[in-house]
This record gives C-alpha cells, sequence and structure tokens, in this order.
C-alpha cells in the first residue's frame, strides 16, 4: 500500500555556480541552527561568517519552506535594547521515513527533523526476497504515517549493510541477504510514492553522529559498524568517503591474527566471521548460555550476571578495539565511533574496546550516540543528511 504523497527531497541536480553558493549558504544556516538554536541571526552570521543581510535572507526562506520557525520568546542582548528574535529548527511540520534492512529483520521508522524517532517497528523476515522484504517496509510506513496525518513526510531514507551504490540507490551486493544489483530506489519509490535515498548503514551512521550525535563538529570520523554485517565509514569535515561505486569501508574480509572462524569466501579468520553476531550466539549456544540466534539474549544473560556471556561479549569487544588499529594507524581520525551490542550496554565491554585500541587512543573511542535507536536512525540519516546538505530541495507542495 503506497503512501499517498508527491515526492518532495529529491536528489541533488547540477547548478549555476549562484545557485551552489546560495545551497550551500543556506545549509551552514540550518546547520548552525541545528547546533545552536533557538539563536538570533546576528549570532548566525558570527558563527557562519555570513552577512547579516545573507543570514536573514536565508532564515525566511527557509521560515517559507517550514524548515525554521520564530522562537516564541525575544531575547534582549545584556538585557537592553532592542530584543532579538531567534529562530528555531520547526521539527512539528515534516517527518522522514526510515528503512533499515538487517539480516534477520527490518526496522521502519518516522524521525523528525532532529533525528529524534517518533514512531518505529520491526519485521521480522518471513523471507529475505528483496521484493517482498520492501514491500511488507512500505506497508508499515504508510501504517506508520497514518497514525500522524498532520505530519508531512519529506522522503525515505533506507540504509543497508553490504555493498550499497548510493548514486543509484542499488544494493550491489549482500551477501547474507543474498542480494544481487537490488534497485532500492526504483522499488521502494514506486511502493511509496515518495523520494527514496539509500546509503550504507556505516555511512549513513557516520551522517547522523555529525548531525545529531556526540561527533557534532569532529574534523574526522571513523565509524566501525559491527552486526551480522562488519563495515566501516570515514569522514572528514562535512564528506564521507564513498569511492568509486560507493565502495568504500568494506573491511569485513580483513584478517584477524589468530582468527580461526571459516568464512563464505574460502579463507578463514575473516573480521566479519570472526566478529559477526551470528558467530557471537554459535558461541553462545556452544557455551550452554542461550539456545537462539538473538544476540540480546546473550546482552539479556550477561545483565542477569552470567558471567560466560559477559565474558563472550569483553571478547568480542576487544577483538573488535583491535580490528580497529589498522584504520586508526592509516586514517588517524578525530573520533572513533563503534556500534557494537556489548559495547552499547556494557563497561567493561567499552573499557576492553578501548583497552585494545591503545590507551593514548581511547579517549577519542566512543560508542553509538544512538543506542535504544541506532537502526532506525541510520536509515533516517540517509535522508536528513541530504535535507542538511540542500535544504533548498524541499518542495513549495510539501508546505
Amino acid at each position: 500500500m503506497p503512501v499517498t504523497a508527491v515526492p518532495t527531497l529529491s536528489s541533488p541536480v547540477p547548478r549555476a555556480a549562484d545557485s551552489d553558493r546560495r545551497r550551500t549558504s543556506a545549509s551552514v544556516v540550518l546547520r548552525s541552527v541545528l547546533e545552536h538554536g533557538p539563536v538570533a541571526r546576528s549570532t548566525i552570521a558570527r558563527l557562519t561568517g555570513l552577512s547579516p543581510a545573507s543570514v536573514t535572507e536565508h532564515c525566511a526562506r527557509l521560515a517559507e519552506l517550514g524548515l525554521l520557525r520564530e522562537s516564541a520568546a525575544p531575547r534582549r542582548s545584556n538585557g537592553v535594547g532592542r530584543p532579538h528574535v531567534p529562530v528555531e529548527l520547526d521539527d512539528a511540520r515534516f517527518l522522514v521515513a526510515a528503512v533499515h534492512v538487517a539480516v534477520p529483520y527490518t526496522t521502519v521508522a518516522l524521525l523528525d527533523l532532529r533525528g529524534r524517532v517518533v514512531a518505529e517497528r520491526v519485521l521480522a523476515h518471513e523471507r529475505t526476497d528483496p521484493g517482498q522484504v520492501l514491500e511488507r517496509a512500505a506497508q508499515a510506513l504508510a501504517v506508520l504515517f497514518a497514525t500522524v496525518p498532520e505530519r508531512r513526510p519529506l522522503g525515505v531514507g533506507v540504509a543497508v549493510g553490504g555493498w550499497v551504490d548510493r548514486e543509484t540507490g542499488t544494493v550491489v551486493e549482500h551477501e547474507l541477504l543474498g542480494w544481487r544489483e537490488v534497485p532500492v530506489r526504483e522499488l521502494l519509490g514506486a511502493r511509496t510514492g515518495l523520494p527514496v535515498h539509500v546509503d550504507g548503514h556505516a555511512r549513513a551512521l557516520v551522517n547522523g553522529e555529525r548531525l545529531f550525535g556526540r561527533a557534532r563538529g569532529s574534523r574526522s570520523v571513523l565509524h566501525l559498524f559491527v552486526g551480522n554485517v562488519v563495515d566501516a565509514a570515514f569522514a572528514t569535515n562535512d564528506e564521507v568517503h564513498h569511492g568509486p561505486r560507493s565502495a568504500a569501508g568494506a573491511i569485513a574480509h580483513l584478517p584477524v591474527p589468530g582468527g580461526v572462524e571459516p568464512c563464505a569466501c574460502g579463507r578463514t579468520g575473516c573480521l566479519q566471521a570472526e566478529l559477526s553476531e551470528r558467530t557471537l550466539c554459535r558461541r553462545a549456544r556452544a557455551a550452554g548460555v542461550i539456545e537462539s540466534a538473538d544476540p540480546m539474549h546473550v546482552v539479556a544473560a550477561a545483565a542477569d550476571g552470567d558471567a560466560v556471556a559477559l565474558r563472550l561479549l569483553t571478547d568480542r569487544a576487544r577483538a573488535t578495539g583491535q580490528a580497529t588499529g589498522l584504520p586508526l594507524d592509516v586514517l588517524n581520525p578525530e573520533t572513533v565511533v563503534v556500534t557494537e551490542v556489548g559495547v552499547l550496554y556494557f563497561e567493561d565491554c567499552l573499557r576492553a574496546l578501548r583497552e585494545a585500541a591503545g590507551a593514548e587512543r581511547a579517549a577519542r573511542v566512543l560508542p553509538t550516540s544512538f543506542p535504544e535507536s541506532v537502526l532506525a536512525v541510520a536509515g533516517g540519516s540517509v535522508a536528513l543528511d541530504l535535507l542538511f546538505r540542500d535544504p533548498l530541495s524541499v518542495s513549495p507542495e510539501a508546505i
């Protein structure tokens, strides 16, 4: 069942130089309001280096588009003079849809412009045929949107593990799902009637951390995602590195010294084979900790005092820290963000991760900023990154 709406957030297209400058300046203003709002226009000018006239013009246009609003309470500078009317993000009008496709399930959600989850559902896979997975996601999004009829959808962000070509919106290869050359943008766009934007989940989460998380303001960020899929993403300033056909960040087959797990590629000790949640759960079952294939059951056992469960999680976190060594040496990022289930819930795991990464780097290694909603934020951040990069792409039809 498609969402009844017109496309409202389109992909960036080439523009003349002056239009590009306007787009960039509008982005700078909106990002400044996101970070500092409610904030006076004069303060935005000081923070961004734009002229007061330019800031006033951009604020007016962004307010027309429904992205900014004036704050209810004007402020006086030092208690004297004409009061300033601050502007803030208008987070009550629009939503973006989020879809994250994991190996056992798909997460669908609605996020506001601050990256906060408004509604969420988890859909266990009946099977992983891409047509069925995306059809069920579209149907679930329609149900979620129906619960908030007063909010307007801007678009859909989709985050998937494996090799994802952002430019074409295609999942080139996802080994564990069995997906090859799946045109996700085309398929989901036809089912929802909304513009769809697709990226790898590690890159999506780098953007989420830069916009809404602890990595805001960092000049360089490395993100390591450790789930059933293990991959990485790297951003400098405002740019996430994608590489040709968005193939950057593929670290699944990096060798792990001393690794013993057989990999589907035919080798032994590949990073994903060693660290995947499938491996964690198999080891937990072999140790009698759980009987399922759900890593959260290992977390629950550790929280209930099971020493073996905690050891398994700590060992995995330590191995994750060791795995960060090579990219840390090569890239030397200012901030490292790790999404890994043990690190999310246990200080022992975070400590083991940091110790393995190296004492001189420990302060730079952080757990994800979104422990309760990381998959929803991943999907939503694909669309929200585009919005904050090019806010003028919001169609007047959405207002």
